[in-house]
């Protein structure tokens, strides 16, 4: 995910709205989401002005293989979540309560979860594609199991191994 497209979706903005605000094209915005275009960090703070954002950065350790994996994944599953919010959290629910039942002791993660299935979508968004440390820990107990299908998986891992092969 581009850094354009994350800001738009914690903003909530559209295409459209964030060219307006940040003083520049719709056309432009998609080139950035799409990674056709690079913008300069003077656009990106901009641009997140113009969203009534921050921007900030953070350093972390790179991800490793399973890491870019799973985010692959899970960049999936909030493009279904954004496409039918209602069942996918419906079904994360129901996954993440089967998780609790047969957890040994009520783990930090499976609060967490229960925590942030109830925050709004675009926030539960941010989380599935945060690459930072906090977010890669959450992913590795994700309630979100079952929401793609089995094509739909390995379409995804298909995907990652042949991006993943050109690195």
């Amino acid at each position: 995910m581009t850094v354009i497209l994350s800001l738009r979706r914690a903003s909530g903005m559209t295409q459209a709205d964030l060219a307006e605000a940040g003083g520049t094209s719709q056309s432009a915005i998609s080139a950035y989401e799409a990674g056709a275009k690079s913008p300069t960090w003077d656009t990106v703070e901009r641009l997140t002005r113009a969203a009534g954002l921050e921007a900030t950065v953070c350093f972390h350790p790179p991800l490793t293989r399973e890491d870019r994996r799973s985010l692959a994944l899970h960049r999936a599953i909030a493009n279904r979540l954004e496409q039918d919010p209602e069942a996918v959290l419906r079904r994360a629910r129901q996954t993440l309560t089967r998780m609790r039942a047969v957890a040994s002791e009520d783990s930090q993660p499976l609060r967490e979860w229960s925590v942030l299935l109830d925050r709004p979508l675009e926030s539960l968004v941010a989380v599935l594609t945060d690459p930072s440390p906090w977010a890669r820990e959450l992913r590795h107990v994700t309630p979100f199991a079952g929401v793609l299908s089995a094509e739909e998986r390995a379409e995804v891992i298909h995907a990652f191994a042949s991006k993943e092969a050109s690195r």
